[in-house]
């Protein structure tokens, strides 16, 4: 469809005349935040009951897409808030931060999903209880069967638990919301390692299988070294740490790495008791792998980050580094060398997928690095064995990992029912070119409390606050509804000859054509672009909302 405004619109009399030449519909186009979410949360859906105050009802919408709403509120970055529409008026909506207070809510107040459908008799084992695994159990519990989680780890969680440290996501948080997943009747077995997929699929009479291992597999780098200190993975120290150990690290740490998780063990270390934490990363802030947000937050906190440096050699505590330059995106080495002091060496340079068990399996693929190809279905080339998260090929975040859950979930559902999964076309996405922003007035977001940096080292407390009540309802009612009717009675009280008839609470609109004369006022007063103007004789912008679609009327057909 084009979106672009049609030309004889730029006054709204040029639509009328001895012949109607258009005549509006109500339409749903895509939010933007909708559009951009990995989980596929109805977004604008959700932030409406809140601002509303139906906080239960709310939940229940949230839910419906993903399962962890208090764990995600606090951990994901937040993509959706990237492509809100209220940035070009003034500050983003803080999507994350109504959606943590909607999970802390439910935490409180003991609320349970429903369960949509009935027994279907068939079950579905799941390898691997970390984000994707949990939201495919949840979803395919939903969708009415029986599941059971085998983990190889002593908990639940993968790497929420293991990766992201109790300062962003405090470990009551993540627990309850596994509880509550459990609750609906999914087993999980923990300290299971699975060796052999289709023996314990056929042992355990499963229909289906979905694999959901994560990537907890250090990536390994030659180093020269002489005499090198202590050396060890991010991912086994964040590990350590969590469970509550003290690596021995003394008082220089420094980490080799520019990714979130490099943040992430840097200002571990220095909650840990060293005095000193720098890290070591071979491209400059605008080309690092990490959220600019995690490298401000740790320099903040006293962490230093030797920018545009690479190890070249190791001998004992000192740590020689070469220069880099950026040509194109990409660091280049410029010959110059610099020493740097450390006790210890954290390595974060990514994670790999301990996949090799699949090997085994007929129809399995990789790629080189050891994710397993999926199809659009998330089946492997295994018939009846899905596999998401971060073993396949995929942006590495909590988020992605909970859609690829909810993704693979539909897909077995269908499978198992012998009803193939089709996902509904998806409506355009709509820009904030196309809303008519008449009645906008400023108002900024509320922002979340965060720790001093200096008292945010000290301890593993969480370093960021909730929303207050009326603090999540005034955000919520930031948002603009961005193209889908938010019966606002814009077009009811701009109309000019009373050709928009209310349905009442919920049931938005609909026009009199006998009425109308294609005028276009409504059109130009919607503030969030869901009426469209179609031309006469033309296909409607959306059938589903433009049934009585009209034929053309001449001047003697309408009410002036």
């Amino acid at each position: 469809m084009d979106l672009t405004r049609p030309a004889d619109l730029k006054e709204h009399a040029s639509g009328t005349g001895a012949r109607r030449t258009r005549y509006p519909v109500y339409v749903d186009y895509l939010p933007p935040c909708n559009s951009a979410c990995p989980a596929g949360e109805d977004i604008q859906g959700w932030l409406a009951e809140v601002s509303a105050k139906n906080f239960e009802r709310a939940w229940q919408i949230l839910v419906a897409d993903n399962p962890m709403p208090a764990v995600l509120g606090r951990v994901c970055y937040h993509p959706c808030e990237n492509s809100c529409n209220r940035t070009h008026i003034d500050s983003t909506v803080s999507i994350h931060a109504v959606e943590r207070f909607l999970g802390d809510l439910a935490r409180e107040h003991g609320w349970i999903p429903a369960v949509q459908r009935p027994d279907s008799g068939k079950r579905v084992l799941v390898i691997g209880a970390g984000p994707s695994g949990l939201s495919a159990a949840f979803h395919l519990r939903r969708l009415g069967h029986q599941v059971e989680i085998r983990e190889a780890g002593p908990l639940a969680g993968g790497m929420m638990h293991f990766g992201i440290p109790a300062y962003r996501l405090p470990r009551d948080v993540l627990a309850e919301e596994i509880a509550r997943i459990e609750a609906m009747g999914i087993e999980i077995t923990l300290n299971h390692k699975v060796q052999n997929v289709l023996r314990e699929k056929d042992e355990g009479q499963f229909d289906a299988v979905f694999v959901a291992i994560g990537a907890h597999l250090a990536k390994k780098v030659d180093i020269p070294a002489r005499d090198a200190g202590q050396m060890l993975d991010a991912l086994s120290f964040l590990k350590e740490a969590d469970a509550g150990g003290q690596p021995l690290l003394g008082r220089r740490v420094a980490v080799y790495g520019g990714g979130n998780t490099a943040m992430d063990a840097a200002r571990t270390a220095r909650r840990l008791g060293a005095a000193e934490a720098l890290i070591i990363y071979r491209r400059d802030m605008a080309n690092m792998p990490a959220h600019r947000f995690e490298a401000e937050e740790a320099l903040a906190e006293g962490i230093k980050i030797n920018w545009l440096r690479t190890i070249s050699e190791i001998d004992a505590s000192n740590i020689k580094v070469e220069i880099m330059r950026i040509e194109n995106g990409r660091p280049i080495g410029t010959g110059e060398f610099e020493t740097l002091q450390a006790d210890s060496l954290i390595l974060a340079l990514g994670q790999n997928s301990d996949s090799e068990f699949l090997r085994p399996v007929p129809g399995i693929e990789f790629e080189r690095d050891g994710t397993v190809i999926v199809g659009p279905d998330m089946m492997t080339g295994a018939t009846g064995i899905f596999a998401g998260g971060d073993m396949v090929p995929s942006e590495r975040t909590v988020t992605v990992a909970v859609g690829h859950g909810k993704k693979a979930a539909r897909h077995i559902d269908g499978y198992l029912r012998g009803n193939p999964y089709v996902p509904a076309n998806k409506n355009p996405t709509i820009g904030h070119e196309r809303l008519h922003m008449w009645y906008q007035t400023s108002a900024p977001a509320r922002q979340q409390a965060h720790l001093p940096a200096a008292k945010a080292a000290d301890s593993f407390n969480e370093i960021v606050g909730g929303l207050e009540t009326d603090e999540a309802v005034f955000e919520a009612q930031r948002c603009l509804s961005c193209g889908n009717c938010f019966e606002c009675d814009g077009c009811l009280a701009a109309c000019p000859e009373d050709a928009v008839i209310k349905l009442g609470p919920g049931k938005r609109y609909r026009f009199d054509y006998e009425a109308c004369t294609g005028c276009a006022v409504c059109y130009e007063q919607c503030p969030c672009h869901a009426i469209e103007m179609v031309p006469e004789g033309g296909a409607p912008a959306n059938p589903d909302l433009a049934k009585d679609r009209p034929a053309s009327k001449t001047k003697t057909d309408v009410r002036r």
